[in-house]
């Protein structure tokens, strides 16, 4: 037998009571990220108000991929509930 096979042997039962909290922790990650991404843009943008669109632009990129990887992990959470 392989470590993979005995570790979903031993957590087999334990999707009901983890997956809920796997899900809390994605999203507090994403939110956290997504804050921190807020917070560094407005500082770079009121420190060279110039190039204020690039910096909008790259947020709004940064934020959609945390988002979708947020969102991709809130599937297998949900997934191990099934």
């Amino acid at each position: 037998m392989t470590l993979l096979n005995i570790l979903l042997q031993a957590t087999e039962n334990l999707g009901p009571l983890v997956a809920p909290i796997g899900a809390g922790l994605v999203v507090i990650g994403a939110a956290l990220g997504i804050g921190k991404i807020g917070a560094s843009a407005m500082e770079a943008i009121a420190r060279q108000p110039e190039a204020s669109s690039d910096v909008r632009m790259s947020m709004i990129i940064v934020a959609a991929l945390i988002e979708g990887a947020a969102l991709f992990a809130i599937v297998v959470c949900l997934m191990a509930l099934g």
